[in-house]
Formats: C-alpha cells, sequence, structure tokens
C-alpha cells in the first residue's frame, strides 16, 4: 500500500492504525530451511493430543470442525502472545515457538482453516499444561530501526500428521488472562495440477507494529523513524496475533475448499526460494494484500504463467513494494528488507542488491503491470463496483447488466488499467467503476487478460474482494463497510467461475481475452 492509513474496520488491519503519513496516494503514481536447533524437552504433564487426524482416510473437508477456535479472551496486552521460528513448514517438519507470558502456563491448540460443513476450522492437535515464563523486553538495532526480540524457544511441534494447510495456533493462558494467534502455512511440495494458495507474510509483517516499529512507522507515528528492516522473529500485533491472515485470506481459503477445489498452499518466501515450486500448477492465487514481493518471487510467478499456469490477483495493490529477504539467528528469510526512499543508503544494494524500492520505480524500474495486467491508482476510496461486460465469462450465472452497481465493493485500495504504464495485451477491462480519491476523479478495474502460453490473469482492482467473500448482509463479517448480501452474492459467484476456469487448465485456450480497451478508454 501507499505509506497512508486507512479507514476504520472491525476485523481490518488497515483500521488499527498501521499506515503512515504518505508518499504516493491519489496524486502523481507515486524449506529448504536448516533444521531447527534441537527440541526442547516436553514440558512436564505437556501432553500433545492429536485431534480428529485422518485415520480413517476420509477427504478433510467431510471431517467435523470446531466452532470454538475463534478468540473470545484477547486479554490485555502481553498476557500471552508469541512466534513461530518457521513461516512455513513441510508436513512432519518440527517448529519451534517462542512464547512469553506471566501464567504459568498455556495450551497451544492448532487449528487447520478451511471448510468443514460451515466450520471455518478443524483443531488437528494440542498441547496442554505448557509452562509459561515471561520473556525479556525487545531492543531496537540502531541503525535499521530494527525490532529484535531474543526470546529462547518455549517448545518445539511436530507436525507429524498435520494435513497441508493455513494453520492459526492459539496461546490460551491457562489462568485465563487471555489469547493470542500464531500463524502457520504448513505447505505443498508439490503443486503440480493444483490451484496454489500463496499466504503473504511478508506483507503481514511489513505492518506489523510488534514492539512499536514498522516499515511504515515508527514512535513519531512517521516515516523518518520506520524501521528499514523487519523481522519475523516477534508476535503481530493486531487481529489478535493472526496478521493480515484472517481478513484478507482466510475467507478464500474456505470458500475454495467448499467448492472441491483442488489446492496447494505456500507463501510468497517459498515461491522466491524455490524456482520450481509452482511447475505444473493449474493457476496461482494472490489474495485480498499482498504487496510486498521479492524479484525472485516475481520471476518465478511470471515464469509459471509462460508456462501455461493461471494467475489470479484477487486483491489490489499486488507487487508493489520490492524487498529482499536476510536470515536472522533462527534461519534463513526472517528479515523483510526494504529501504523505500532510502535505497541509496541500503548497503545490500551497495553490495549489488536491487534496490528496494516499489517495483514501479528507479533504479531499474519494472512496473507491476506487465504481470497483473492494472497496477495501483490510489488510496483512499470508498466507491460503488460498476459492471461493465455482463457478458463475461467471468459474470456468468450472476445475472447483471451493464451498468449494475455495488455500493463499496471498490476501497480502500484500487487498481486500474493505465497506458501510462506497460498493459499486456489482449486485456479485457470486465467492470470499470468510477471513483473518486482527494479530488482526483479515476476508475478502478477489474480485467482478464491472456498471455502466449494460453494462461489467463484475472485481476479485481479492488482490496475488498476476498472479505467480501464473507458478506451476506447486517451482521456478516463483511458488513463493517457497509458491503451487502448482494455484493457478496456477486464476488462468491465470479470467484467461483474464475476458480472453476483456471482449475480445468490454460484459461485462454478455451477463454481468450477480446481486447476492449480502446472502447473503456478512448483510442488507446
Amino acid at each position: 500500500m501507499a505509506d497512508q492509513r486507512a479507514e476504520p474496520s472491525r476485523r481490518g488491519v488497515l483500521g488499527l492504525g498501521l499506515m503512515a503519513a504518505a508518499l504516493t496516494s491519489c496524486g502523481t503514481h507515486h524449506s529448504d530451511e536448516p533444521a531447527s536447533p534441537a527440541p526442547s524437552p516436553d514440558p512436564a504433564g505437556a501432553t500433545p493430543q492429536r485431534a480428529g487426524l485422518k485415520d480413517d482416510h476420509r477427504p478433510e473437508q467431510s471431517l467435523p470442525g470446531n466452532a470454538d477456535w475463534e478468540i473470545t479472551n484477547p486479554g490485555p496486552a502481553g498476557a500471552i502472545e508469541g512466534f513461530a521460528d518457521r513461516v512455513s513448514v513441510l508436513p512432519g517438519e518440527p517448529v519451534g515457538l517462542h512464547v512469553s507470558t506471566p501464567a504459568a502456563a498455556f495450551t497451544v491448540s492448532a487449528y487447520r482453516i478451511g471448510w468443514y460443513g460451515g466450520a471455518r476450522a478443524r483443531l488437528v492437535w494440542r498441547r496442554e499444561h505448557v509452562p509459561g515464563a515471561k520473556q525479556p523486553a525487545p531492543h531496537v538495532d540502531g541503525t535499521t530501526r530494527t525490532v529484535l526480540t531474543g526470546w529462547q524457544r518455549t517448545l518445539a511441534v511436530d507436525t507429524a500428521g498435520w494435513p497441508e494447510g493455513a494453520y492459526l495456533l492459539r496461546l490460551d493462558a491457562e489462568d485465563g488472562s487471555g489469547q493470542r494467534y500464531v500463524p502457520l502455512t504448513v505447505r505443498s511440495a508439490v503443486t503440480a495440477g493444483r490451484t496454489v494458495v500463496v499466504s503473504a507474510p511478508a506483507t503481514w509483517q511489513a505492518y506489523n507494529e510488534w514492539g512499536g516499529y514498522s516499515l511504515y512507522n515508527g514512535p513519531t507515528g512517521g516515516l523518518a523513524t520506520r524501521s528499514l528492516k523487519v523481522v519475523f522473529d516477534r508476535p503481530y500485533d493486531y487481529d489478535h496475533g493472526a496478521g493480515l491472515f484472517l481478513v484478507y485470506e482466510a475467507p478464500l481459503v474456505s470458500f475454495a475448499e467448499q467448492l472441491g477445489i483442488p489446492l496447494a498452499y505456500t507463501t510468497g518466501i517459498d515461491v522466491a526460494r524455490e524456482p520450481a515450486l509452482l511447475r505444473g500448477a493449474t493457476a496461482v492465487l494472490s489474495l485480498g494484500h499482498d504487496e510486498y514481493w521479492s524479484p525472485e518471487q516475481r520471476a518465478n510467478v511470471v515464469a509459471a504463467r509462460d508456462a501455461g499456469t493461471n494467475v489470479a490477483f484477487l486483491g489490489a495493490n499486488c507487487c508493489f513494494r520490492r524487498v529482499r529477504f536476510e536470515p536472522t539467528d533462527l534461519g534463513p528469510d526472517r528479515t523483510v528488507v526494504c529501504y523505500k526512499d532510502a535505497w541509496a543508503s541500503d548497503p545490500g544494494y551497495q553490495a549489488g542488491a536491487p534496490a528496494t524500492t516499489d517495483f514501479r520505480t528507479g533504479p531499474s524500474a519494472d512496473p507491476e503491470s506487465s504481470m497483473l495486467g492494472v497496477i495501483y491508482d490510489g488510496y483512499p476510496v470508498d466507491a460503488p463496483y460498476v459492471v461493465g461486460a455482463p457478458d463475461h465469462w467471468a459474470f456468468a450465472g450472476t445475472g447483471v447488466a451493464a451498468g449494475a452497481s455495488f455500493p463499496h465493493l471498490v476501497g480502500v485500495e484500487y487498481d486500474k488499467v493505465d497506458t501510462a504504464f506497460p498493459v499486456p495485451r489482449p486485456i479485457e477491462v470486465i467492470a470499470h467503476s468510477p471513483v473518486v480519491c482527494e479530488g482526483r476523479r479515476s476508475h478502478a478495474d477489474t480485467a482478464y487478460h491472456t498471455v502466449p502460453s494460453g494462461a489467463g490473469v484475472f485481476a479485481t482492482g479492488t482490496m475488498r474482494w476476498v472479505e467480501t467473500l464473507d458478506a451476506r448482509g447486517p451482521g456478516g463479517t463483511g458488513a463493517d463497510h457497509g458491503i451487502d448480501a448482494k455484493a457478496g452474492d456477486l464476488v462468491r459467484k465470479v470467484t467461483e467461475n474464475v476458480l472453476r476456469a483456471f482449475a480445468a487448465g490454460p484459461a485462454g485456450r478455451t477463454h481468450p481475452a477480446s481486447d476492449n480497451l480502446a472502447a473503456v478508454y478512448g483510442g488507446k
């Protein structure tokens, strides 16, 4: 995102004061990880429990879910909090938890997020009576203003028998003082023949202000004192420790599993590290808030697209910031480096690494529109979503007409097709929504384009797309923006159409794009 603050939202990170003063807004455009340390002995009395593992070999989604997975008692700051020493693991790999709590003991419960007959999670594993201890206060690196915890590992978790998927580990202080989440991806080693859900922990970490610093803010609330590097070796300070996962990713994970789409799970960090990871995948999904990419991640996604893998960008402001990953004492790729406008002072850049600037800016500008079709255009907006091409296959079964309008679906950031930047052709603009952003008139675009490999690329152009999958009217989880059931129905059907078409193979072979850019924007 642009360096700004965003609208209030009950669930959204953007409403929790994680944006900073603007650099750009609505004006001009602005593993093969080493083995974990030797596991600590299991705490006395800390007996792990396997909860409903697939002993009967039933499909994962046919197993019973657990409605009690959500945090209901977060408690005060510091009641309990923690982080994992791996962003992702393969099934059976260990992961260490670093937990701080003044409580004498706590419980860890591993919930797999998905679709379980209406429940969003299933309890896969639990350990009770883990001895608690208060870890030391963090310190801040004087040069990069990176928050460093130095916390000791509390326990090692064996993921043997855990199905691939997106997990929230819930920490419950046993004195009842509080609860927190720790996110974890149990990733897929092979993605061939599957739709790949790519979580975006680099973006979650960029906005994480735990310890007083993020890539946007420091103690003064502005860019001057922000971090230049942030690490995964600290808890997340928003959504009870879940990062951006609950708002921008969980609704899509649950919906895709409900549809029965064959899925694989990974993170952007894994895509960057493993060039062959996406080989043979039918589709790659970038979810609602996926802003921070490394050049390696982008190159590997583009290579997959050029080999026939479809790509869907179900958000806005994707692949905006260019980052690199560095190690910490806990392992590789645990540091997200993004100097932004201070790129010239970056020792990594001086040593020959790409500048950690926005992709569209120099040095070595590489605008993200060549991959997405659309490009980030501004913040903040709250506008209706307006259908432009009702006969497009993505709108099949929706019953919409040209000009159909869905209030509040465009926001808080948006993308458009902009010929001032590289635009792949042929491209179809299928929704063209007028917006006014800080007095400037523009449009948010949903666009679909195809490439010579046969791959199709779909981009929603609005950051609210994934969370709107949950919108079912007043009282629903999408209602905090005023998004109604009508918009939720539209988004669910369009998403289903895209996911099913993309899961069937290169979509451009069955649904070639028919360029309409001149008709939409006039003479371009």
